[in-house]
């Protein structure tokens, strides 16, 4: 029998079931996972608030980056944690949906950042005599807002569409988070307006962010190609390398979600997990890598702030020895 669309009913989240009893087994590395990524970014953001020589349109990009990959991890922290450190994988429709909304929210707030990072490289090397008055803190300011008001805008019926449902089959979800299109999959009524609704948002953000990114790398390829100087063009790849990369973890795991979920049961359920966490996990965790080693500014500023510490620490310690 199906429940009615205005009750409240759980879900059963999954782990990795391969594991059976021994799911426990990955609660220490998924406790360092997020230990890395909140420290990674946070160290970031930190460096950024703190640094008036950080006080750049290239580098509030970057603090955007790593705000979005802390609003996800937060996001599905609480699910993931319940799930292998304490064996508890049911979530209440109300957390379920409020967790889908999120989630879909920083996915597409992540997006949109960075295309934001996309068209800086862009400018910084085609224009680069008009790139500090171009790219003003001001603009800068205006691209994050237009970044938030979307992901929140384009996100925000999900959940309400959803919640009209149903429920009358197995409520057991393929991952340990909720996703509207894992959902759905369980409701005893008609989804087309999700799937077509679900199917327009991504279009309208990572569909046209795409789009953009491809466009932005064919004219710095375009501009770099015409260089003479291989000097000058190592350079200018080099200022892209992070990006490149925090694009592809991105766009990678989520393309390859995304056709497994369209094949369904012609592939391994096992699969159809890891690169679910993959999609989530991967990117908090190694965009602070990337960027802390591919940019010398984050790097110089990091290098300078763990010797600030350590000094304090000996200093400290000395101190209480006199005593």
């Amino acid at each position: 029998m199906a429940a009615p669309a205005n009750m409240s009913w759980t879900f059963i989240l999954s782990g990795i079931p391969e594991l059976g009893d021994h799911q426990q087994w990955f609660a220490p590395l998924l406790c360092v996972l997020y230990a890395t990524a909140f420290f990674g970014n946070c160290t970031i953001l930190f460096l950024i608030r703190m640094e008036r020589g950080l006080h750049q349109p290239m580098f509030m990009l970057l603090a955007m980056l790593a705000m979005t990959d802390v609003g996800v991890s937060l996001t599905t922290l609480p699910t993931m944690l319940s799930i292998f450190c304490f064996n508890y994988n049911e979530i209440y429709s109300e957390l379920c949906l409020t967790q889908m909304y999120f989630l879909h929210t920083f996915a597409a707030m992540e997006s949109g950042v960075l295309v934001a990072m996309a068209v800086d490289r862009l400018i910084a090397i085609c224009d680069p005599l008009r790139y500090a008055s171009i790219l003003t803190s001001s603009a800068t300011g205006w691209m994050g807002l237009v970044i938030v008001i979307r992901g929140v805008c384009v996100v925000f019926p999900i959940p309400f569409l959803t919640r009209r449902f149903p429920f009358c089959k197995s409520r057991v979800l393929s991952h340990s988070y909720c996703l509207h299109q894992d959902v759905i999959r369980l409701a005893c009524a008609d989804t087309t307006i999700n799937s077509v609704y679900g199917l327009l948002a991504v279009l309208m953000t990572k569909g046209v962010d795409s789009m953009f990114i491809l466009i932005s790398y064919g004219l710095i390829l375009q501009a770099v190609l015409k260089m003479k100087a291989n000097d000058a063009r190592l350079k200018a790849f080099s200022t892209c390398v992070a990006h490149m990369c925090a694009v592809l973890l991105f766009y990678i795991p989520l393309i390859g979600l995304s056709v497994l979920h369209r094949v369904g049961t012609h592939v391994s359920h096992l699969l159809a997990i890891i690169m679910a966490d993959v999609y989530l996990l991967l990117p908090p965790v190694i965009n602070p890598v990337i960027y802390s080693v591919n940019t010398k500014q984050i790097r110089q500023k990091m290098v300078q702030l763990f010797r600030k510490r350590r000094v304090e620490v000996q200093a400290n310690g000395i101190a209480v020895i006199k005593v």
